[in-house]
């Protein structure tokens, strides 16, 4: 299939010194390594309302204030007529604000003017980089875009808009249209020819489209937000989420639509969030204002917020973690021991007997002990009945909450400083089980106790950070006791 590419549409103006665009017109990092995308979402535009002055005044307020190095619309733009009028004053503010803008469509957007209609008024305008995307898969604006190295050439990141559509054909099966298999075939095979050309493995990419998908439902519990009201996603899922999942190095799906809903969270790895409501002409009661996006180039993290022109900025989300600037905030942290270590490694004590919770294991048979470089039960010498206590030090690199998990069978539990932080003991086959502390920079005491009863067995330990993916802990940050050495 022929690769999208981001067209050379933007006039050489002078850009200010800020921008992250080369003469070239293609996105790339900043020199300090940030990438800072604006999504407004939801902005009903009616060009004859009162309310439309205000609502540009909104975006350009947001704009100088946060300068974004690209804004995406996520949907529902220019709702009303003179439709073609609308979209036109949409792109003259643009080239007034000297801002590189893509748009995605919403499901309103088209019952005022066709699809084709709008790419045709947007396509080759200064500062636009939209394209309609490819012929002969479902809807419009479907594309790949490219973001460079803060020194040219190698792909840093890459951005992904669907057309999530209108409204399915059939209301008595769901109201809401879906991103259909050809859009998810077209993603994948778009995904990996530039994996292949690019030689990487994975890189850093988020997805952005209009009518949230199913798995949004998990923001009404999890997410850190408003959900003042539902989830108006299609009653249809057709896999896009567990697509993502196999396709490596997704950070986050962002989407507009429920004019009431500003929440985000994790799911297995991914963001799934909604941006903010930014038009005046649109239902609900939040202040209007975007959310920011800002990628980190080398690094598979990013931060958001909410920003608006009455109240600022809001709390900080943070990928990988999933903690906010507010918890963190707010958290009583646990002091750095005041100590050095050099050595790398973990103190182990080797039980064997018959054990049902871990506080039975010093009451087993000490077989051995000694040092490992990470804990481990592969150095058991029975199938079952048998248990273990590792020791050692850890380095924290930043301050910050942290999630540690264990994945065991049969039990476990992961203390920090004397705190108990996991726990997952008793009888069970393999489960994870998570638990979250804060902790001061540089080095904490660890202590992992786990035992196997009958049948099947396995430890997994590790960490989740700001800065750091959820991973076994790594062996470079673990250290022996001084008197361990």
């Amino acid at each position: 299939m022929k690769r999208l590419l981001i067209p050379i549409v933007l006039l050489l103006l002078s850009l200010s010194t800020l921008s992250a665009q080369d003469q070239r017109g293609v996105l790339r990092f900043r020199a300090d390594n940030t990438f800072r995308i604006a999504q407004f979402t939801d902005l009903h535009i009616d060009p004859t309302s009162a309310n439309t002055p205000r609502t540009y005044e909104i975006l350009r307020e947001v704009i100088r204030s946060e300068q974004p190095d690209l804004v995406l619309l996520t949907g529902d733009v220019i709702t009303e007529r003179p439709a073609v009028e609308g979209w036109r004053s949409l792109a003259r503010f643009f080239e007034e604000e000297r801002q590189p803008y893509g748009v995605l469509l919403g499901n309103h957007d088209a019952e005022v003017l066709s699809k084709d209609s709008i790419y045709d008024l947007l396509e080759g305008t200064p500062y636009c980089v939209s394209l309609r995307g490819p012929e002969g898969i479902e809807g419009k604006g479907n594309q790949e875009i490219r973001i460079e190295s803060s020194t040219g050439g190698e792909i840093a990141a890459l951005l992904y808009l669907l057309d999530s559509g209108q409204y399915y054909r059939d209301q008595f099966v769901s109201h809401y249209d879906h991103i259909h298999f050809d859009q998810i075939d077209w993603l994948r095979k778009t995904h990996t020819q530039t994996l292949d050309e690019s030689g990487r493995v994975s890189i850093p990419s988020m997805i952005f489209f209009h009518i949230p998908i199913p798995e949004f439902e998990m923001l009404k519990d999890q997410g850190k937000g408003h959900i003042s009201e539902g989830i108006s996603s299609s009653t249809l899922n057709s896999g896009l989420f567990s697509t993502l999942l196999d396709l490596g190095g997704v950070m986050g799906v962002f989407c507009g639509h429920d004019h009431a809903n500003d929440a985000l969270s994790i799911r297995d790895g991914i963001t799934l969030g909604y941006g903010r409501v930014s038009g005046l002409d649109a239902y609900g009661d939040l202040p209007r204002g975007g959310r920011l996006i800002i990628l980190h180039e080398g690094e598979q993290r990013f931060d958001s917020w909410i920003t608006t022109p009455e109240g600022g900025r809001g709390a900080t989300f943070y990928y990988p973690s999933g903690f906010d600037s507010d918890e963190e905030e707010s958290a009583h942290y646990l002091p750095a021991l005041s100590l050095d270590a050099e050595t790398h490694g973990v103190r182990y004590r080797y039980y064997t007997g018959t054990i049902n919770q871990t506080n039975q294991i010093p009451t087993a048979t000490l077989v051995k002990e000694g040092t490992l470089p990470y804990p481990s039960i592969k150095g058991a010498d029975r199938e079952d009945h048998f248990g273990y206590i590792f020791e050692s030090l850890i380095r924290i690199p930043e301050r910050g909450l942290y999630r540690f998990y264990t994945y065991s069978d049969d039990g476990s539990v992961l203390y920090i400083d004397g705190a108990k932080v996991v726990d997952n003991d008793g009888g069970h086959s393999a489960r994870l089980r998570e638990g979250v502390v804060a902790l001061e920079a540089g080095l904490h005491r660890l202590r992992i106790d786990y035992f196997e009863d009958y049948m099947g067995q396995t430890l997994e330990v590790g960490l989740t950070g700001k800065s750091l993916l959820r991973q076994p802990i790594p062996e470079s940050i673990l250290f022996l006791e001084p008197s361990d050495k």
